[in-house]
């Protein structure tokens, strides 16, 4: 009989280790400083969703369950704000403006939720306004279930695409075995709705025996970004790979983004996933990152104030503490380069209403870019 010696089981698993550990395809380049960094906000802890009002004044979700209106550099909690299942990356979490909030001032917020069945909680998505500091007309859109207590993997961000259609995301719950492959299943998932929480009836999973009617796209992990492209107008998403793996894509009606068949991570015990990166019938990601960078929200640069950053990709890198500009052509990144290093942990960036471009920085508060 055959036996398999243990030094041949040794290059047997380094030989998988390092196929899924090689370093992302294009290096990252020194930041080039010519703008300055100006603090608008301090004293929010965990600052996890911005949105700019009108006005010039921001809303910034902090993960506790405090929503902030910051005017002037003063933090004015906003009253009315439903109770947040408070565990691990559960809380308070994104926050966007209706496309035609001036006319209809309806606010779009996610966060965790005790609510519905079981012990523990799951991800919700809510609107209201805000009236005299405080939330009114408060609408449930969505709430994914069954809550569990796992303290991981709730996602989730907010966008609307030109048509007016609100996606959002929701991770896998860390039951990556159980919930990302499975339409049936919340979790894992990019969804769409109408502005008021009705299902299009051209969602790709509407009339499947069982399905969660409200899935776009499934196999994800835990996206906690969604941009929608300025020029094709497609929404795109980046979500946290286990050690290795973050993943930008491009979402598409029905697609399989893989998660857990295919990944080009591995676990953080250092065991295999899965020792496939490709198959036939699930999408690969336009750009991945090894090693991680632990990716916080993401935005297309339009605005004329930044002329070497327009048309291309910001994106927080929360493990490295710097933000990130993807150089992009034809759904492409070409190029990467580093801006505002050391600033912390960059928990999420905006290009707020006056061009100006917004990051939120954990234990510090909200930063103006401000180019020279």
């Amino acid at each position: 009989m055959f036996k398999i010696r243990p030094f041949f089981m040794l290059f047997v698993i380094v030989t998988i280790c390092n196929a899924q550990d090689k370093p992302s395809p294009l290096p990252i380049a020194d930041e080039v400083v010519n703008y300055k960094i100006e603090q608008v906000a301090s004293g929010i802890i965990i600052p996890w969703g911005m949105a700019m009002l009108p006005d010039g004044t921001l809303l910034v979700t902090e993960k506790s369950g405090t929503l902030f209106h910051v005017k002037n550099g003063v933090n004015t909690a906003v009253k009315n704000v439903p109770k947040v299942y408070k565990r691990g990356q559960g809380g308070l979490l994104d926050i966007a403006l209706h496309p035609n909030y001036e006319k209809n001032g309806w606010i779009y917020i996610s966060f965790s939720s005790e609510d519905v069945e079981g012990e523990g909680g799951n991800t919700k998505i809510i609107r209201a306004k805000l009236v005299d500091e405080g939330l009114t007309e408060i609408q449930e859109l969505y709430k994914a279930t069954p809550n569990t207590t796992g303290p991981n993997h709730f996602g989730s961000r907010i966008a609307f695409d030109n048509e007016g259609y609100l996606y959002f995301s929701i991770g896998e719950r860390d039951k990556k075995f159980e919930n990302p492959q499975d339409i049936t299943r919340d979790g894992g998932k990019i969804y769409r709705l109408y502005d008021d929480g009705r299902i299009p009836a051209d969602n790709p999973f509407v009339g499947k025996p069982g399905a969660k009617e409200a899935i776009f796209s499934y196999g994800h992990r835990n996206p906690q970004g969604l941009a929608k492209h300025p020029v094709t107008g497609a929404i795109w998403e980046h979500e946290h790979g286990p050690q290795g793996g973050d993943e930008i894509n491009i979402i598409k009606k029905g697609a399989n983004y893989g998660w857990p068949v295919i990944t080009y991570g591995i676990d953080y015990d250092g065991k295999i996933i899965s020792d496939i990166t490709e198959k036939e019938g699930m999408e690969q990601p336009i750009h991945y990152w090894l090693p991680s960078i632990a990716p916080g929200g993401m935005v297309f640069v339009t605005s004329n104030r930044y002329p070497d950053w327009k048309g291309n990709l910001l994106v927080g890198a929360m493990k490295f503490k710097y933000l990130e500009l993807l150089k992009l052509k034809d759904n492409k990144v070409i190029g990467r380069q580093k801006i505002a290093t050391e600033i912390g942990r960059l928990r999420n960036v905006i290009q707020a209403n006056d061009g100006y471009i917004y990051i939120a920085v954990e234990q510090k508060g909200i930063f103006k870019i401000i180019p020279n």
